[in-house]
């Protein structure tokens, strides 16, 4: 190209690059992967620079803008998707996923959660293998356990979802304690309805609250409740149940062949 622009007697003029991958050539898969981990690495040394401690700058990846107060530390194979922005102290474990969210102070994400459009506030715990849907808002010093699962619901300050739950489309007040395995059944096939639980309410394991519903301050819901109807405040509520034992029954055994 420069004989040809010489024949054609074209000015030439130079330009001298800070760093030659500016001008790299991207021919091959290859080439894209190598220009590809150089801006990954190029983006974990501002991220150093700026008080973040990597444990391997090799295993990040920068999908977007990435705003971090200091003394953060980030483990490997996370991602950052979209506008993210942690606050100082943070601490996000290997292999989690982070799109356009915001993370409070002091928030601690254990490895392999997802937490996708959401506000966490400051001191909270998430995960680990927890995901966190769009629209979900965790006060200070919440709880999400292992395998929760939130979406368009607001967490408030204190309260604990620790275990194998689902609460989507809810408004939870502060210090409300919400046992393994329940859900907030919030779609009735047609439409998406809200719960609501009021501050130091305790839900007890393996429950379902069928929205739109109600548990009113200070409500404890006995474990294995489905709940139809609003529970009322600072009382037990639970779906009865009665245990029996049939001491004739004989358990199957397999039929040999």
């Amino acid at each position: 190209m420069v004989a040809l622009a010489v024949e054609d007697g074209l000015d030439i003029n130079t330009v001298c690059c800070d760093d030659n991958a500016e001008v790299a050539g991207v021919n091959t898969r290859q080439q894209l992967a190598e220009l590809e981990r150089h801006f990954q690495r190029l983006q974990a040394s501002v991220l150093m620079t700026n008080g973040v401690t990597l444990a391997d700058p090799a295993r990040l990846d920068i999908r977007g803008n990435l705003k971090t107060g200091t003394d953060v530390t980030i483990d490997i194979n996370v991602i950052f998707e979209g506008n993210v922005t942690l606050a100082d102290n943070v601490e996000i474990g290997a292999n989690c996923i982070i799109k356009d969210s915001d993370i409070g102070q002091g928030t601690v994400i254990l490895p392999n959660s997802m937490i996708d459009s959401s506000n966490v506030g400051s001191g909270v715990n998430i995960g680990p293998f927890a995901r966190l849907r769009p629209g979900t808002v965790l006060s200070d010093s919440a709880k999400i356990g292992n395998f929760v699962e939130t979406k368009n619901a607001n967490i408030g300050e204190g309260s604990k979802v620790n275990h194998l739950s689902y609460i989507g489309d809810t408004d939870m007040g502060k210090g409300v304690n919400i046992g393994a395995g329940t859900i907030t059944c919030n779609y009735d096939g047609a439409n998406k309805h809200r719960t609501t639980i009021g501050d130091n309410a305790f839900i007890g394991s393996d429950s379902q609250l069928v929205a739109p519903v109600t548990v009113e301050a200070g409500a404890t819901v006995g474990a294995g409740t489905t709940l139809r109807k609003d529970a009322a405040g600072e009382s037990l509520t639970l779906t009865k149940s009665i245990q029996k034992t049939v001491s004739s029954w004989k358990r199957p055994v397999k039929t040999k062949k």
